[in-house]
């Protein structure tokens, strides 16, 4: 019998380094949205990449920061348990970052996994400076590998897949093979539409913002689904509805679009607005969002 390969392969950065786009290229799939804004990735979220042989279940997990507030503090705690879990660690550096590579190299040293360092963005660098950043990571002797790629051009993949596929443990498939992700179609549904509001909203509005699906009913030609957008303050009601509730509609026919492109299928999509004060350093909140077990 021919042996299968299975492992849990974690992906960390500091926010904006690419990891979530790393993670959408390697599943071939978008699961994970994607904004220049710190903190989009709020949750772990697994992608599974399948072969013959193989199984690679990849862990998008929200960028290292120094935490504020609870919700904050829970999701530094998936960090942490993605560097425990993992089999391997996907550390992931913007090769553009003013971060703190020492700090880096301090949260990644508490894992005991094997870590492949991936060299975001080099396209924004030149070749000289391609060679200096695997040269200075490589002389640490800390790595399996260090691979330089472009996220945004989707360059050297095939590279990162195979040098993962190398480290990958003995283990039967964890998932089953036909399956895209570990989450259900509500957080999909709730992370498209918090992508847009990420994409169209400034200041501290993205980060007071939660989105919680209400219902999901899959008909034969329609998904119906009702959803809450659930923000911090009153004051806030007010600019996420816009004039005229202009910039409310403008939010739900983008998350309908992308919504409808996802699933392949039309939608209709029904968005109110909610307010739960100060829900970020909320127990009981953040266990009813996923973030807290009891």
């Amino acid at each position: 019998m021919e042996k299968h390969y299975a492992g849990y392969i974690g992906i960390l950065g500091y926010p904006n380094a690419g990891k979530s786009s790393i993670s959408n290229v390697l599943v071939g799939e978008r699961i994970s949205i994607i904004n220049k804004k710190a903190q989009t990735t709020r949750h772990s979220i697994y992608g599974m990449v399948n072969g013959d042989n193989y199984q690679m279940v990849f862990c998008d997990t929200p960028g290292i920061l120094e935490p504020k507030y609870k919700l904050q503090e829970s999701m530094m705690h998936v960090v942490n348990e993605s560097l425990d879990e993992s089999d391997i660690v996907l550390a992931v550096w913007d090769v553009a970052s003013r971060e703190s590579k020492d700090n880096f190299i301090e949260l990644l040293s508490k894992s005991k996994s094997k870590k492949i360092l991936v060299l975001n963005k080099i396209d924004l660098i030149n070749s000289d400076q391609i060679n200096a950043e695997i040269k200075y990571w490589k002389e640490l002797d800390y790595f399996e590998n260090v691979i330089p790629l472009s996220a945004l051009k989707r360059q050297y993949f095939d590279i990162l897949l195979n040098e993962i596929r190398n480290h990958l443990p003995e283990h039967p498939p964890y998932f089953p093979k036909d399956q895209l992700t570990d989450k259900s179609e509500r957080f999909i549904v709730s992370e498209i539409i918090r992508e847009k509001i990420l994409a169209n909203y400034h200041k501290e509005i993205p980060y007071s913002a939660e989105v919680r699906v209400q219902s999901f009913k899959d008909e034969e030609t329609i998904i119906k689904i009702a959803a809450d957008i659930l923000l911090e303050r009153d004051s806030q009601k007010g600019i996420v509805i816009g004039k005229g509730g202009r910039d409310l509609k403008r939010l739900g026919t983008q998350a309908r679009h992308s919504l409808e492109r996802f699933f392949g299928k039309k939608i209709f999509l029904n968005l109110s607005i909610k307010v739960r004060e100060n829900w970020r350093n909320d127990d009981d909140w953040l266990k009813k969002f996923g973030y807290k077990k009891d």
